[in-house]
């Protein structure tokens, strides 16, 4: 049984503002009445935090403060739950008049933000989030263009921050071989390398704590129709690898433009589909503590929703199990943010905390939930 707050008061007088035929009533007051979004048995989903404007990529300070990125609103936000009820008290912006900041990372004290060009860093953040360091550039070196520029972070096993270069476009075959990559670089800027290319617009990864293996999200290609193609969670098992764009997708479908002439075979295929135009963005292997023992070792992934199919897809969260073959089985883990063909929240990061609970943030309701699981 979830929790039920106040019910969610809407601006239904207002037009609502309509995002790939979806509409997303804008917010009057209140918070969300959460009994709508259904979970497993004995799992319990609350607000964790409100007022986290454009919330999207998290990270987690070793003093419990989780760094919240944006997109539009070009902000970095730092939200603390001091008191461990597990509900944050304080949300405050500590960097603002950035391009597109949808990633942060911290690292050894510093709290490292992507650009779209650029990659920053806030240097000593640790217990300064009141009067937080101004940026300095690590990185310039990435392309300008927008389109897909936006760049979720993160620091892996080996001590490298990974930062995907997304397409310049829905679909092409760009000369400068960085766009459509996966990239990693030192702490400090240098060593810039491409680990993984074919790879159109991710926004979210992690590593299997097993045996270190990047996994990570793919968003397929539009203008395709309304079921294909899938979007993708792919396994990295080589430096170097390539899963397909523009040439294949989902594996076995061969782009009409670009494919023609090539193989899918040639490329590794995805471990798991995950429906078409879901916009899979945030995903993060589930350590023990809190949650029962069927998800240790499971992938929670954030589904962000469709922006452009007849009938919307996704605003929901999926698990994924990583199986000994290199595929995944996945199935629902949490939905309610869409009713039909309306949806007023659109999951896009998750994070687990040290006691075991999730975090799931939502950058159309500009909301923090907590995802926490007591034996029914």
């Amino acid at each position: 049984m979830n929790a039920k707050p106040v019910p969610y008061r809407l601006l239904l007088a207002a037009s609502p503002f309509l995002f790939g035929g979806v509409c997303h009533p804008g917010l009057l007051a209140g918070e969300p009445d959460l009994s709508d979004i259904k979970l497993p048995p004995g799992f319990r989903i609350a607000i964790y935090a409100e007022h986290v404007e454009n919330a999207r990529g998290m990270s987690l300070g070793p003093d419990g403060t989780v760094y919240v990125g944006s997109r539009g609103a070009g902000k970095v936000h730092a939200v603390q739950d001091r008191d461990g009820d597990g509900r944050a008290e304080t949300v405050r912006t500590i960097a603002t008049g950035l391009d597109m900041p949808v990633g942060v990372a911290w690292h050894k004290g510093d709290l490292y933000v992507s650009s779209v060009s650029r990659i920053l860093k806030l240097p000593g953040i640790d217990g300064h989030t009141d009067s937080p360091p101004q940026p300095v550039t690590v990185f310039d070196g990435f392309p300008a263009e927008t389109h897909h520029g936006w760049k979720y972070i993160a620091f892996g096993p080996d001590g490298k921050l990974y930062v995907p270069v997304g397409a310049p476009c829905n679909i092409c075959l760009s000369k400068d071989s960085i766009f459509a990559t996966i990239t990693r670089m030192n702490p400090d800027g240098t060593g810039l390398e491409i680990v993984a290319h074919g790879v159109r617009n991710s926004v979210g990864f992690d590593w299997d704590p097993r045996d270190g293996t990047l996994w990570f999200t793919d968003n397929g290609r539009d203008m395709m129709g309304d079921d294909r193609p899938d979007d993708e969670l792919n396994r990295l098992t080589r430096t170097g690898e390539h899963f397909g764009y523009p040439f294949c997708h989902q594996g076995d479908i061969p782009d009409p433009e670009f494919g023609q002439d090539r193989n899918c075979a040639e490329f590794t295929a995805p471990a798991a589909r995950l429906g078409p135009h879901v916009a899979a963005l945030g995903m993060r292997f589930l350590h023990g503590g809190m949650f029962p023992p069927k998800y240790r070792g499971a992938i929670l992934i954030a589904e962000h929703g469709s922006w452009n199919r007849t009938r919307p897809i996704g605003y929901r969260v999926v698990a994924a199990w990583p199986q000994p073959d290199g595929t995944a089985i996945t199935e629902v883990f949490a939905e309610g943010w869409l009713t039909g063909t309306r949806a007023w929240g659109r999951p896009v990061d998750v994070l687990q905390l040290p006691d075991g609970s999730v975090l799931v943030s939502d950058d159309a309701a500009d909301l923090i939930y907590r995802i926490t699981y007591q034996e029914p």
